[in-house]
């Protein structure tokens, strides 16, 4: 059988399997044909305060950039995490937040300096790290997840 993750629609909430191979294609829900969020090789999913939750909570491992687009560490780190999405797809969600624009979710998580890293596992926060640091650090702390 082939690898597959279960993907919770944002709009009706209803829980699908997605294939590994077939998230590329844009999958919807099966039961109100929404477009669901799934890890791309394409980049990384943008999070905003209406789907984060969903989104999340349908990942078994997680990454989520707070970031802003004035924020020079934050540019900076932008490639990174474009990179890290292609290299984790199918294995763990990396997303992007804007936290300018959604500020709800920056206040939930305390985003107090950016660039901010939540590491997510199922659904839960497992860890944060505030700041530019190295790719490896990141990604250690991926693999550790995983």
């Amino acid at each position: 059988m082939s690898d597959s993750i279960i993907v919770q629609c944002p709009n009706c909430g209803t829980k699908n399997r997605v294939p590994v191979e077939k998230m590329s294609l844009g999958p919807k829900c099966g039961r109100c044909k929404a477009p669901l969020p799934v890890p791309s090789s394409q980049g990384p999913v943008i999070l905003t305060d209406a789907n984060f939750d969903a989104t999340i909570s349908s990942a078994p491992t997680a990454l989520v950039d707070c970031w802003a687009p004035w924020c020079g560490p934050c540019r900076m780190i932008g490639p990174v995490i474009e990179e890290l999405a292609k290299e984790f797809a199918g294995r763990a969600l990396i997303g992007k937040l804007n936290v300018d624009e959604n500020p709800m979710v920056a206040q939930r998580y305390q985003i107090r300096s950016i660039p901010t890293l939540l590491f997510f596992k199922n659904g839960q926060l497992s860890d944060t790290i505030v700041g530019a640091v190295p790719p490896d650090q990141i990604r250690a702390k991926l693999l550790s997840l995983l």
